[in-house]
């Protein structure tokens, strides 16, 4: 008998154990979760750093359209076709050539 409850209590120690390996590793907040989230976090966080440097793009572009007006000659010529009077428009094709002997 006295080694039967050693046993049972050997036995009830080794589930606990096997218990709470399975939450470690395979439990919905364990190990693998785990750095699944570290994953996606550093995905999102990659993501983040390419828009922010977007946004300061856009934001160094609006800092100039406000205080200077060569910015906004810029965008008007290449946006709008600006053309100042005594101005000669010159349009370069970049299309290739073909020659026809016909």
């Amino acid at each position: 008998m006295k080694y039967f409850s050693q046993f049972i209590l050997l036995a009830l120690a080794v589930a606990v154990l096997l218990g709470l390996q399975y939450q470690y590793w395979l439990g919905e907040n364990g190990y693998f979760e785990h750095n699944k989230l570290l994953s996606q976090i550093d995905e999102q966080q990659r993501l983040n750093d390419n828009q922010m440097a977007a946004n300061n793009l856009l934001r160094t572009d609006v800092h100039d359209l406000k205080t200077g007006l060569e910015a906004v000659e810029e965008h008007a010529r290449l946006d709008l076709g600006l053309i100042k009077p005594n101005e000669t428009f010159v349009q370069v094709s970049t299309a290739p050539t073909t020659h026809s002997r016909y």
